[in-house]
C-alpha cells in the first residue's frame, strides 16, 4: 500500500520473525551468544525468557538459519501444549525416527530416541531440542523433559535442550516440585525491551533493510514510539506500520509525533493527548488549587473588612445563571456556517463521534451508504447478488477524490475507539459526513486526522463483473475494456477493438490511462481502474463525492 509512496521495497515493520530484520541490540547480542554457546559447548539445557514481543522467536530463527554448527540436528517444538506422549512423538517425528519405533508407548519412544542419540554421538553429531512458548508446558511434560536429560554417556549429555518462553516460565520453574528440573539448567538469560536510543536505531535499521534512502520518522516521532511501546519490538512494529499508513493517507513524506500518537490510539487504545498537555495538566491543577485558595482568602478578608465598617447586612438572594454550552451538538451540514455567524461554537468531529458512539457501527454506516444509492440491502453480499460491488481498501485522501464515490470511513477518536461514518461529499477543503442519521460538515484535514486510510465504497461494474483483468488474459471482458478506453479518449484506443486477448498494446493503453488518472501504473485493470472507467462512461449512475464549493466565512 504505502511502500512505493515512501520508496520502500517491502513493508519494514512486519511482525513476522524475519531474521533479515534482526536488530542486534546489546541485549539481543548477549542472548544470541548464550544460545550459540548452548548449542556448541554447554551440557544440560538452557532457558531464554523475555516479555511478549521482545524478539525471542526472531533470535531462534536466526540461530537455526545462521548459527548452528554443521554437526547439529535440531528438533523444534513450536506448540508445546501437548501430552507427555505427544511430546515424545513430536520429538521423534522432528528427528525422523518414527519408523524405528517398536510400539506407541512412552518406553518404546524413549528407547528409540536413546538409540538414535547414541548413534548420532558416535558419528560426532549433536542433537538439540528447542521448545518455544515453553511456559505452556504441562507439569507431566516438564517431568518428561527432566527424564530426557538423563539420556547421557559417562562424559556428556546426549540431548541439548533449550527452553524459550515468557517470564511465566521462570515462575513455573521456581516451583518447589520442579526444583530437580531447575537445578539442571546450566544457563539462563532474560531478554529485556529496547532502550530509547536503541528504539530509534531499531526503527532506522528496519527502514534501511526495507530499502529506505533516508529517515522517515523524525526524532520526536521516535521518542513517542518508545514512550508508547516501552521498547517492545513487536509493539514498535505495529505502531510504526500504522503510523506510515497514516502519513501515507495524508500524503505526508515525514512521519511525525502526531501520526505516531494517532497510530497508537487506533492500535493500543492509548489516548491521543498532546505531550505538552500531559506535562501541563499537573501544573494547571496545582495552579487551580492555589488560585482557589487565594480567592477564598481574599473573599474572607473582604467580608471581614465589610463587617467591621458597615456591620451585618442581609444576604443577597442567589442568582440562577444558565450556563451557555461551550460546545454545540452535532448539526446538519447546512447549518454549520450559520453557527459560526451567530458565534456559537460547533462541536469538534472527535466530540461528535463520542456523542454519537452508538450510531457509528459498521451496519448503520452501510445502511446510510446504500441509501445514498437508493438501495435497501442488508450487507455487501446482498449488494453483490444485485450486480453491485463493495470495495474495501486502504488509500489516501486524494485516491478517494479520484474514485469520486461516497465511502464508509473508519475513524479513530482520541480515546482509541473506531467509528464507521459515511463520507458523502467533498466541497473543496470541507467534507460532509453522515454519522448515523446526523449530517455534519468539517474541514477535510480534521477528518484526515482521525482517518488511517481504511474505507469501503459501493460501485456498479459497467460490464457486470469486477474481476481484475491482467496481461495475457483471454476473456470477453477484455473486449469491454478495449471499447471503454477508446470511448473515453482516442489516446487510449488499442486495436483491434473486438479482440478478447489482453496483449501488449492494451497493456500500454491501460498504463497510459492509469498515469493520467494518478493510479498505480502497473498495466493491470483492477477494481480501482475499473471504477474510474465506469464513472467516466456512466456519469449519471450512482452518487458522487464532488460538489460545488460552498461559500464559507
Amino acid at each position: 500500500m504505502y511502500t512505493s509512496f515512501f520508496g520502500l521495497n517491502e513493508k519494514p515493520f512486519s511482525i513476522t520473525p524475519d531474521p533479515r530484520y534482526l536488530f542486534m541490540s546489546e541485549r539481543h547480542s548477549e542472548a544470541l551468544a548464550h544460545l550459540v554457546y548452548g548449542v556448541t559447548e554447554a551440557d544440560g539445557f538452557m532457558q531464554l525468557t523475555g516479555e511478549v514481543g521482545t524478539g525471542k522467536t526472531t533470535l531462534v530463527r536466526t540461530l537455526l538459519q545462521n548459527r548452528l554448527p554443521e554437526n547439529a540436528d535440531v528438533a523444534v517444538i513450536l506448540n508445546p501444549q501437548l501430552s507427555a506422549l505427544e511430546f515424545l512423538q513430536t520429538i521423534c517425528e522432528e528427528l525422523g525416527i518414527v519408523d524405528e519405533i517398536d510400539g506407541d508407548s512412552s518406553k518404546a519412544l524413549i528407547d528409540a530416541l536413546n538409540h538414535y542419540l547414541l548413534l548420532a554421538h558416535a558419528d560426532g553429531r549433536r542433537t538439540i531440542l528447542l521448545v518455544d512458548e515453553a511456559q505452556n508446558l504441562a507439569r507431566d511434560v516438564l517431568e518428561q523433559v527432566r527424564l530426557l536429560t538423563n539420556l547421557e554417556t559417562s562424559k556428556q549429555k546426549l540431548l541439548q535442550i533449550i527452553l524459550i518462553g515468557q517470564p511465566e516460565l521462570r515462575d513455573l520453574l521456581a516451583r518447589n516440585d520442579l526444583r530437580q528440573l531447575a537445578q539442571r539448567i546450566t544457563g539462563r538469560y532474560h531478554l529485556k525491551p529496547l532502550s530509547r536510543e536503541e528504539t530509534a536505531l531499531y526503527i532506522d535499521h528496519r527502514l534501511r533493510v526495507a530499502g529506505a534512502l533516508g529517515e522517515l520518522f523524525d526524532s520526536g516521532a521516535k521518542r513517542e514510539v518508545f514512550r508508547l511501546s516501552l521498547g517492545v519490538p513487536r509493539v514498535i512494529n505495529v505502531i510504526c506500520d500504522r503510523a506510515l499508513l497514516g502519513a501515507y493517507s495524508c500524503e505526508s513524506r515525514d512521519v511525525t509525533r502526531r501520526f505516531v500518537r494517532r497510530a497508537a490510539a487506533e492500535i493500543l487504545g492509548a489516548p491521543d493527548t498532546p505531550l505538552w498537555l500531559r506535562w501541563m495538566a499537573p501544573a494547571m491543577i496545582a495552579a487551580g488549587i492555589v488560585a482557589v485558595g487565594l480567592g477564598t482568602w481574599i473573599v474572607f478578608a473582604e467580608r471581614q473588612d465589610s463587617t467591621a465598617v458597615a456591620g451585618p447586612v442581609a444576604a443577597a438572594p442567589a442568582v440562577a445563571v444558565a450556563a451557555e454550552p461551550l460546545v454545540a451538538a452535532a448539526r446538519p451540514a447546512e447549518t454549520a456556517t450559520a453557527a459560526s455567524d451567530t458565534g456559537e461554537a460547533q462541536a469538534t468531529l472527535d466530540e461528535q463521534l463520542e456523542l454519537a458512539g452508538d450510531l457509528t457501527d459498521a451496519g448503520s454506516a452501510l445502511a446510510v451508504l446504500f441509501g445514498l444509492w437508493g438501495l435497501e440491502f442488508a450487507d455487501c453480499s446482498a449488494a453483490t447478488a444485485a450486480g453491485y460491488e463493495c470495495l474495501v481498501q486502504r488509500g489516501s485522501w486524494n485516491s478517494l477524490r479520484q474514485l469520486d464515490r461516497p465511502a464508509v470511513l473508519t475513524l479513530t477518536d482520541s480515546r482509541g475507539r473506531a467509528h464507521s461514518v459515511v463520507l458523502s461529499a467533498i466541497h473543496g477543503d470541507y467534507a460532509d459526513l453522515e454519522i448515523g442519521p446526523l449530517g455534519v460538515s468539517h474541514a477535510a484535514q480534521d477528518v484526515q486526522d482521525l482517518w488511517f486510510g481504511q474505507y469501503l465504497l459501493l460501485w456498479k461494474p459497467a460490464n457486470g463483473a469486477s474481476a481484475a483483468l491482467r496481461p495475457g488474459l483471454e476473456d470477453p471482458d477484455v473486449v469491454w475494456l478495449r471499447r471503454s478506453l477508446a470511448a473515453i479518449d482516442e489516446r487510449y484506443r488499442a486495436e483491434p477493438l473486438d479482440s478478447d486477448t489482453y496483449d501488449a498494446g492494451l497493456t500500454e493503453s491501460v498504463r497510459a490511462f492509469q498515469r493520467d488518472h494518478r493510479l498505480q501504473v502497473d498495466g493491470l485493470a483492477g477494481r480501482q481502474t475499473q471504477i474510474i472507467i465506469s464513472s467516466l462512461l456512466l456519469p449519471e449512475v450512482g452518487p458522487r463525492l464532488t460538489a460545488p464549493l460552498l461559500a464559507r466565512d
